[in-house]
């Protein structure tokens, strides 16, 4: 179950990846920091952003975007401005590029990259 997250440490997150999230991203991030997004065809778990508030809040965001955008940059295919902010557990990919509010699907066979028209439940 996620927690909301205060914007703190979103900032945080902003700047420790070196570029701000998508508006509807972070707006979702506030209320529910990580959980399942929706595409049209798949599921996706949502890296939250480090929430350093509680021992319990620490250990549930302990997979954040930092740590998981750093793996990411070490597969073949990523792209190197990307942020990685869900998985769909099969080593696909939701990421974010600087200067964008769209969110795009990475597939890590291919390395393929196109709009993901995600629904932020």
């Amino acid at each position: 179950m996620p927690f909301d997250v205060e914007e703190r440490f979103i900032a945080t997150a902003e700047e420790a990846l070196g570029c701000k999230l998508p508006k509807a991203l972070r707006a979702r991030l506030a209320v529910r920091n990580g959980g399942e997004v929706l595409t049209a065809n798949e599921d996706w778990l949502l890296f939250p952003v480090l929430d350093r508030s509680s021992k319990k809040r620490l250990l549930r965001t302990f997979n954040d975007m930092i740590k998981e955008t750093a793996s990411a940059r070490q597969w073949p295919h990523f792209p190197s401005d990307a942020i990685a902010v869900a998985s769909n557990g099969c080593g696909d990919l939701l990421i974010v590029f600087p200067q964008s509010d769209e969110i795009f699907e990475w597939h890590h066979e291919t390395g393929a990259v196109a709009p993901a028209h995600v629904k932020l439940i």
